[in-house]
């Protein structure tokens, strides 16, 4: 491109300018007294005056060596997921490729294509935030002009055109088309934490857009965990609380699918997902001892440790055989009160521990039934076996047989051992970290264990031999746990080292309750950092791979690697925004980038309303392509309209950087005084005629 000149007169007293000016107004009143007074010399006199007083001001002539700029013209490109509907996408390359050729045969415009909003966020798709970085280069007075390509649902609109950071035309022309519908689902209210075993309420609205026909219902699907509840009729465009029961603790994962509207954009906003996380009141327990020993009171204090357990401990200090003479008042403190905790309130305890108990009448054999089915219907069970179980006294010759996973043989083992995970129990989430890795346990040793045969259920520890020590076991909705053997107490008092009581006591617990890390069969996700992290736990020797649901509907399978400890996990980046929905055919797990319910699909109609008010300040234009086409651009003047019924303008700024300066002194000294004697000697040979 030429450079252009550009001629300019600069003044630089060589005097103050109050001094100038003074001179100045005296040689004027002095040259005016002379045309008064009708001097002969009076005009020559004027004139070498101003010829001094010119030079005083010293004029010189400037040449600016000036490099025109082109302007530049943005193409604002919204890539956001809801510009991924219906043909919007195919709209928008469409008229980007057109725009691109009119803009190549502008001159001096220089076109800049800003692809913004790719995965939006939890506020929203936000344009004008990129367009801001992508001009941090460019002077305000080289923007032509924005062409913004959207279905206009743009979240970031700047209020004013200072805002905005330039005084140029922003024109939208909007994909999708004006008589789009689509039914929405919103959930308005949800609880981060519920009580195990309580109710929850959810504040959920359905809307047809633009309107729904009045008295319209529709049917809403629920899944808690997966598994699909009764559906709920919703009337459209009105709230309603939607009741949910938390069954377990840790996370609760709600899904919430309305059927599809009469006319639909897409089913993303049909569904909410909703985590609640389940915690419980208070854990109660009863333990129940069946004689005084050493290993009593650790279970106690570590039972009375958690501030969460409300304990309730009874020993049988006195079995009822025994006939020594004692009054009847004088054998307990308080009433042993087995009607009100066997019958009337056993329902109410989360795990039931019996330690070392045998069977000595002291329980009728039904309330062992009402036990049996306690666990049947959901409840805990814990039995540490004493010698007691393998003779004629067992556990297992009560109701409570066919609960128990483990048969005894009638042989008590009376020979040290260091307790050890079996294989299985090096997956299983109870036992698969106890243990150092690669490492043959030090812990210290035990000295008696029941010989039993496992019917159900999995060994997790061996004792004596490889014989079962530690078995669990799911029997109906209910969990069961045995410890062959009453000893578990020497770790605690550290005999030989110890080893970890209170953390395999404090797992088998938290099992037996179903907390939900402890799960043998399990599938997490997680975004960290922006990557969806998979875990999959599982007690087999293979994990099956899992396919993973993107926010935007589309689909990908991952294989899952070994990572130890029956764990086994997966990496993918997480780009988008909104929901990952992960399963492996049996389970599903769910997890979230940003908001579960994004701002961004709370409406997928395209309109002009947000972005309308910036590009009428700004002289824009709205165009919706589907209906008028693609309008034509046009270069304006400043001051002139920049839009038209079938065209959009692009402001010529003229603007330019200097690139050289020559300054050309306009009365040099010698010239000045040439002319200031010659106009004197005028005066004087005038004066004198």
């Amino acid at each position: 491109m030429n450079g252009l000149d550009a001629l300019t007169v600069d003044l630089a007293p060589l005097l103050p300018w109050t001094v100038v000016a003074v001179l100045g107004g005296l040689a004027g009143v002095l040259v005016l007294y002379a045309l008064l007074r009708r001097a002969r010399g009076a005009v020559w006199r004027g004139a070498a005056a101003a010829v001094l007083v010119t030079a005083l001001l010293n004029p010189s002539l400037i040449e600016e060596r000036r490099e025109p700029l082109t302007d530049v013209a943005v193409l604002l490109v919204d890539e956001s997921p809801s510009q991924r509907l219906a043909d919007r996408q195919a709209q928008t390359e469409a008229v980007l490729a057109e725009l691109r050729r009119e803009l190549e045969a502008l001159p001096g415009i220089e076109t800049r294509v800003v692809r913004a909003a790719r995965g939006a966020d939890d506020d929203g798709t936000k344009l004008f935030g990129d367009l801001a970085a992508a001009l941090a280069d460019v002077s305000g007075r080289r923007i032509a002009g924005v062409i913004a390509l959207s279905d206009g649902q743009v979240h970031d609109v700047p209020g004013s055109l200072q805002e905005l950071g330039f005084d140029a035309p922003v024109h939208l022309l909007l994909t999708g088309r004006s008589d789009e519908g689509d039914r929405r689902l919103a959930v308005t209210e949800a609880p981060s934490y519920g009580l195990v075993g309580k109710e929850i309420r959810l504040s959920l609205r359905v809307d047809d857009l633009p309107e729904a026909t009045p008295g319209a219902t529709a049917m809403l699907e629920v899944s808690r965990d997966g598994q699909r509840l009764p559906p709920v009729p919703v009337a459209l465009g009105a709230e309603m609380e939607l009741p949910l029961m938390i069954e377990h603790a840790g996370p609760t994962v709600f899904e919430l699918e309305v059927e599809a509207g009469p006319q639909e954009l897409s089913l993303l906003n049909n569904r909410a997902v909703v985590v609640v996380n389940g915690v419980r009141d208070r854990l109660r327990v009863l333990l129940v001892s069946g004689e005084p020993y050493p290993g009593e009171r650790s279970w106690r204090n570590l039972l009375k440790s958690d501030p969460s357990v409300d304990l309730v401990h009874f020993t049988i200090l006195r079995p009822p055989e025994k006939q020594d003479g004692t009054p009847i008042n004088e054998l307990s403190l308080i009433a042993f009160p087995i009607r009100e905790l066997f019958d009337l309130k056993l329902d109410e305890f989360d795990l039931i521990i019996f330690d070392r108990y045998r069977r000595r009448g002291v329980l009728p054999r039904a309330y062992f039934e009402n036990i049996a089915r306690y666990v049947e219907e959901g409840g805990a069970l814990l039995e540490s076996s004493g010698s007691a179980y393998a003779g004629p006294l067992s556990l297992y010759d009560s109701p409570l047989g066919r609960v128990l996973p483990g048969e005894p043989t009638g042989e008590v083992i009376d020979r040290g051992f260091r307790p050890t995970v079996s294989e299985i129990g090096g997956r299983h989430p109870v036992t698969a970290d106890l243990a150092p890795s690669g490492k043959p346990p030090s812990w210290g040793r035990w000295f008696r264990t029941v010989d039993a045969v496992v019917r159900r259920g999995v060994t997790v520890m061996d004792g004596v031999e490889g014989r079962p020590l530690l078995v669990l076991d799911r029997f109906g909705k209910g969990r069961v746990a045995q410890i062959l053997s009453d000893e578990i107490w020497l770790w605690g008092r550290g005999f030989e080292g110890g080893g970890p009581q209170a953390d395999l006591l404090r797992r088998i617990a938290h099992w037996l309750m179903k907390e939900p890390e402890l799960e043998e069969e399990d599938l997490r996700a997680t975004v960290v950092e922006g990557r969806l992290e998979v875990t999959r736990r599982t007690l087999g020797k293979r994990a099956t791979d899992v396919e993973v649901t993107m926010p935007s509907g589309s689909k990908r399978r991952l294989a899952l690697e070994d990572a130890g400890h029956g764990r086994w996990t997966a990496i993918l980046p997480a780009d988008e925004i909104g929901l990952y929905r992960v399963t492996d055919g049996t389970r599903t797990a769910f997890a979230a980038r940003g908001s579960l319910n994004p701002l961004e699909f709370s409406d997928l109609r395209a309109t002009p309303d947000l972005m309308a008010p910036i590009v009428e300040a700004s002289g824009g234009a709205v165009h919706r392509i589907a209906e008028t086409g693609i309008p034509s651009l046009r270069l304006v003047r400043p001051g002139r309209d920049t839009m038209g019924r079938d065209w959009i303008g692009l402001r010529r700024n003229n603007d330019y950087v200097v690139t050289g300066v020559e300054r050309i002194p306009l009365l040099p000294g010698a010239l000045t005084l040439l002319l200031a004697l010659g106009a004197a000697m005028l005066a004087w040979w005038r004066e004198g005629r």
